[in-house]
């Protein structure tokens, strides 16, 4: 990755564009997490220099990780490692990284006042339809890693939601993954409400119960884009092309920017301001899949349209770099909100589903998290020479 050597850019204010997003409320994460960022002091001059708030990683992370560098040779090649499952020493992996990385951003956790200086480690992507699964995993992960500011990832399926919910009652933080639709979104503002209230119930703290809902981005718009092309092809009548290319781009932000909307109704309810007065905090939205994907479009596209205050956006380094390097700031997530409404309403005359649309998009993640993580067993098994 580039950040290691690129020198922070500054505005017409003299403020790194990164850090800038900070005026306005959203707390800019990294969706990366490596053995070398953590050891040569980046990580630390990330925090000072861009404002990093906090860390994400995933299976296909640490699977790039792994592979693509001698970082873990003093684990795998261990005589410890000889006696573990291919997924025992994955862990082994995953857990001491993210508990160093948890250590190197305490110092934001408690500045932030537990709101940020989160790390997220995710369940095994194959208990995505596991509900018991996930909770017994989540469990055992986040005693392993022993931090309090960690996120345990969990997916948003149907079979997760109550996993969820079941989580955040036992008092662990979790960051909820692999969402698409906003109405799933809602979901899991419910669960995360209805399980403080649990707590609330019992005389438990709820202070300390940190969770972000992570809502995808740019994969909507790689998928629909794909079926505009193809309808476009097949379409003779000039107006409905005309329809249909004017769409191009502009759903994902469109999705998100609604999303936020109901975001802010939620937490502007009387329900809410009854557990805020006891000290809980706002479940915040967080944008995950923000790189762009086609090169037509500006590569910091997705971090510009989706600036707004409560939230995150976990930003890969490529895209990272590019926009300390060029990006612009403003508050762009409430801007022509009824825009983003016709956009929706012109993709159903179209004739393109964004049920389906999403729920093709869950079952595709979860696929494609599930065939990394049994790429990176089979990959630390052979590495660390134990059963895959």
């Amino acid at each position: 990755m580039t950040t290691t050597t690129t020198v922070p850019r500054v505005d017409s204010k003299g403020v790194n564009p990164l850090k800038a997003l900070l005026e306005y409320g959203q707390s800019p994460w990294m969706d990366y997490i490596r053995r070398d960022l953590l050891t040569s002091g980046t990580l630390k001059k990330m925090i000072q220099e861009d404002g990093l708030m906090g860390m994400t990683s995933n299976p296909t992370i640490f699977e790039k990780a792994i592979i693509g560098s001698k970082d873990y040779a003093d684990i795998l090649e261990s005589p410890e490692a000889k006696k573990l499952d291919a997924k025992g020493v994955y862990e082994k992996i995953a857990i001491r990284d993210v508990q160093d990385a948890a250590d190197i951003f305490k110092g934001v956790y408690q500045q932030s006042k537990r709101r940020d200086g989160y790390v997220s480690l995710e369940v095994a992507p194959t208990l995505a339809n596991d509900t018991q699964g996930t909770v017994e995993e989540a469990r055992r992960l986040w005693k392993s890693v022993g931090r309090e500011n960690v996120m345990i990832k969990v997916p948003g399926t149907k079979e997760g939601l109550p996993a969820i919910r079941q989580l955040l009652e036992e008092g662990i933080n979790i960051n909820i993954t692999l969402l698409f639709a906003q109405s799933v979104y809602e979901q899991v503002a419910e669960a995360f409400l209805a399980a403080l209230e649990a707590r609330v119930k019992k005389g438990q703290d709820i202070s300390h119960i940190a969770s972000v809902a992570s809502f995808f981005v740019s994969r909507i718009d790689t998928l629909i884009d794909s079926q505009i092309e193809a309808k476009v092809k097949a379409e003779s009548d000039p107006s409905k092309r005309a329809l249909l290319t004017g769409l191009q781009g502009k759903v994902a932000t469109a999705n998100a920017k609604l999303t936020y909307r109901k975001h802010q109704e939620i937490y502007g309810t009387p329900r809410w301001k009854a557990l805020a007065a006891k000290g809980a905090q706002t479940q915040r939205l967080l944008w995950a899949s923000t790189s762009t994907k086609n090169p037509k479009y500006r590569d910091v596209m997705y971090v510009e349209e989706l600036i707004g205050k409560e939230t995150v956006d976990t930003i890969p380094p490529a895209t990272f770099d590019a926009f300390r390097d060029h990006g612009r700031v403003r508050p762009s997530l409430t801007e022509n909100v009824e825009e983003a409404a016709k956009v929706m309403a012109s993709l159903e005359k179209a004739g393109i589903s964004m049920k389906e649309v999403t729920e093709k998009l869950v079952v595709d993640g979860v696929k494609l998290f599930a065939d990394a993580f049994k790429q990176l067993l089979e990959a630390t098994g052979k590495t660390a020479g134990v059963r895959a």
